[in-house]
């Protein structure tokens, strides 16, 4: 909307700005000027004054307050677009040559109104005085502008109005949360830019204060250990099923969950929540439909750690998702099978049990109060992308795994994961592969070089026996036929006589479970730490993380007691070979120990 208010009424408001007794008949001899040409500035000043008067906290106000919006350029007489004019110029410029829009908002597009706002936001033509520093892209540091081009930072925007604001939001960041929410059966998503490593954090902080009880595989992603020294939470481990023919570890049951909860309460505790971890990082998916109903008939939220299942909404083929299977939060890395930038994920909430309001504080608490559009605006972008054919879109990658996994069994000395290795749970992801090499004596990790450097295959992961991969909507036939080709020279040139040893040498690697906590994962946090040798260790209270891997599954945790078994365990999974994860000192030559 062109200015079309009266030279009185702004002359007066502008007065006020330099004396408050100003009489807006007699205006200073500045003031005596036509508004066509003032007009515009005098605007701009009164605006700017209201904006100070009333946000106190600049920032995170920012969108209640005028601002402009240059709808077109303002140029010197024979200049075209991109040609600057000198620092100072004082060409008088009319009314009708600068345009501020009724509302902070640009039309957006429905399908993905994050995206739009994003699009049209970058397309002004402004004089910016705001962060970041590149300013659009003009100050981007040349070495990156080679990798990825100049793009990225003009869109790189921050909270301006026309964004919205993601603690807050009102305008497109919330039609594009409503939007994921109706897409993946949720009553309410949250968008994240600290991966799904920020929603498990935000998930455990909105169920779990100070002293209460978490129920929690043992081998839950670190992200639930952080959450529990910022909440406060005690952990009541489950160990999970372990196969020791894969080495690998699988999900958790409803039975083992049943007697975790029966525990605590033989202990005259109650479990506030529950977390799950459903698919594993191998696809293995745990019956979430009778851990939900188990889980509220007691009253006890279930969260579930979905970060490798975001997928699973879109074919009838592949498993139900945990939303389906009723459980309350649910965090999904959209930006691993789907199709956002990576660290962006989403948060799901259904039904009543975990109040809102509190996961609203706890992701403003986590999450950073500069979070990227670009990263806002991938998660909209994948949420448009599924949206147009929800029931199909995965139809020609799910043939392409079923294609894959067909030829790679018939390669010798090769084996697929499958169900009779973990029975107990009723699904795996088909958009995950994961084949064993040790009949072909090789290692996980020999197998994993191999490929990588001959074939120009990466896997996902790589193990003591086994590799896994994983297809995406990204997936090629040309790159699903190089997998095959590689597996099969894998199969042709490896040295089948050293099976039987290399069997041998990664035996015996099951989980550990004898457990004493002495400090919750809070205190041992903070207590002061000493560093001794593995010998003077037995005894003392761990403060650091020590997993070995395979399976996965830690054997020690900050604040729990270094017992002779699990020292006599981590040595005799490292003498096997096991990779010691977690442990600052991974030859495990010495240990970190609380100072109690």
């Amino acid at each position: 909307m062109a200015f079309a208010l009266s030279s009185s009424l702004h002359i007066s408001r502008v007065c006020s700005l330099y004396s408050p007794n100003c009489n807006s008949a007699s205006p200073p001899t500045f003031l005596q000027k036509s508004f066509t040409e003032y007009g515009p500035c005098l605007h701009f000043l009164q605006s700017f004054r209201s904006s100070f008067a009333y946000n106190s906290n600049f920032k995170h106000q920012r969108r209640t307050r005028a601002r402009f919006s240059l709808e077109r350029s303002i140029l010197e007489p024979g200049k075209t677009p991109g040609t600057r004019s000198p620092v100072g110029n004082t060409e008088k410029v009319s009314s009708t040559e600068i345009q501020v829009p009724c509302s902070g908002s640009p039309v957006q597009d429905s399908s993905s109104p994050l995206v739009s706002a994003l699009q049209a936001s970058a397309k002004q033509d402004a004089a910016s005085f705001h962060f970041p520093g590149h300013n659009r892209g003009r100050a981007a540091p040349p070495s990156l502008v080679q990798l990825i081009g100049t793009k990225p930072f003009i869109h790189d925007l921050p909270e301006l109005p026309e964004l919205d604001n993601l603690f807050s939001p009102e305008g497109p960041i919330l039609e594009a949360q409503k939007q994921a929410a109706k897409l993946f059966g949720s009553s309410e998503t949250w968008f994240l830019v600290g991966g799904t490593t920020c929603g498990i954090q935000a998930a455990i902080m909105a169920t779990c204060s100070p002293g209460d009880s978490l129920i929690l595989p043992r081998n839950s992603h670190i992200s639930a250990i952080s959450a529990m020294v910022l909440s406060g939470a005690l952990p009541k481990y489950i160990i999970p099923e372990y196969s020791s023919e894969w080495d690998i570890a699988g999900g958790i049951t409803p039975s083992q969950v049943d007697k975790a909860i029966k525990e605590l309460e033989t202990d005259g505790r109650k479990a506030k929540a529950v977390l799950v971890t459903s698919p594993t990082y191998h696809g293995i998916c745990s019956n979430l439909s009778e851990i939900a109903q188990l889980c509220h008939f007691l009253g006890i939220p279930a969260i579930v750690d979905e970060a490798h299942g975001a997928h699973f909404e879109f074919h009838p083929s592949l498993p139900n998702s945990a939303l389906q299977q009723g459980v309350d939060l649910a965090v999904q890395s959209t930006h691993k099978v789907l199709c956002s930038l990576t660290q962006s994920s989403m948060l799901h909430r259904s039904g009543d049990i975990v109040d809102r309001e509190r996961i609203c504080r706890c992701l403003q608490t986590l999450q950073s109060t500069s979070p990227s559009y670009l990263l806002l605006a991938s998660l909209d972008a994948a949420t448009a992308q599924l949206s147009e054919n929800p029931r199909t879109i995965f139809n020609e990658v799910m043939e392409l795994a079923a294609e894959a996994k067909h030829v790679i069994k018939r390669i010798p000395g090769v084996s697929v994961l499958g169900f009779p290795s973990f029975s107990n749970f009723p699904a795996i992801d088909p958009l995950r592969i994961t084949i064993s090499v040790r009949d072909l004596g090789l290692s996980g990790y020999e197998a994993d070089e191999i490929l990588c450097r001959h074939h120009g295959v990466i896997a996902e992961l790589a193990g003591t026996r086994s590799l896994t991969f994983a297809i995406t909507l990204g997936t090629s036939r040309q790159h699903i036929q190089r997998l095959v080709s590689g597996v099969e020279d894998l199969s042709a040139t490896s040295l089948r006589n050293y099976a039987r040893e290399e069997l041998k040498k990664h035996s015996d690697c099951a989980p550990f479970a004898d457990i004493s906590m002495s400090l919750s994962p809070r205190e041992a946090f903070f207590a002061s730490k000493r560093r001794v040798s593995i010998k003077e260790s037995l005894g003392k209270v761990c403060g650091e993380l020590i997993c070995p891997y395979p399976p996965g599954i830690p054997v020690v945790f900050p604040g729990e007691v270094i017992t002779a078994r699990a020292l006599d365990y981590l040595l005799g999974v490292r003498n096997k070979g096991a990779v010691i994860s977690g442990a600052s000192d991974p030859l495990l030559s010495s240990m970190l120990v609380c100072n109690v």
